[in-house]
């Protein structure tokens, strides 16, 4: 007659399983598992650090401030061209920004304001590229005109008929 053979780890040497545990059992059944054994941190250890949040680099920054700058650029530009003489129609007044006569900045300003200077008689689309044709062509469109501004290069050419504005 043969002999059954052993319970539990045959590869055991030497320690016996008691009969009717599992021998792969962590703990007690129905108790939570007890610190020190493996997987599971000492009482009292330290809590592992929060990982670091996502820090803004340098190329985010700039990107931004690139955008923030143009976009305030570009809304300047805007303002600033709201009253330039480009947008000047007939009756409008104008004033003079600047002393050259290459460059006299001439801004669209209400009629009663203490800045008035210059009333717009006509404004003529088109490149006139001489003074003498500019003032030809006042002369047909406003007789009494005393000045003649003209605009080109900027998108739109035109020329304006001016005379003194009296308050």
């Amino acid at each position: 007659m043969t002999t059954p053979p052993p319970q539990g780890n045959p590869f055991a040497q030497g320690q016996q399983q008691p009969q009717g545990q599992n021998p792969f059992a962590q703990g007690q059944p129905g108790f939570p598992p007890q610190a020190g054994q493996p997987g599971f941190p000492p009482q009292g250890a330290p809590v592992p650090p929060e990982q670091p949040r996502r820090k803004i680099g340098f190329k985010t920054i700039k990107n931004i401030v690139v955008v923030v700058v143009l976009v305030g650029a570009a809304i300047g530009a805007f303002i600033s061209s709201r009253d330039d003489a480009n947008t000047a129609a007939v009756g409008d007044c104008m004033h003079r920004g600047s002393a050259s006569d290459d460059n006299p900045d001439l801004e669209v300003v209400d009629c009663s304001s203490s800045d008035a200077q210059y009333e717009v008689l006509a404004k003529i689309d088109g490149s006139f590229l001489s003074d003498t044709l500019a003032s030809g062509k006042c002369e047909a469109e406003a007789k009494d005109f005393q000045y003649v501004y003209t605009q080109s290069g900027d998108g739109k050419d035109f020329l304006l008929c001016l005379k003194d504005y009296k308050k």
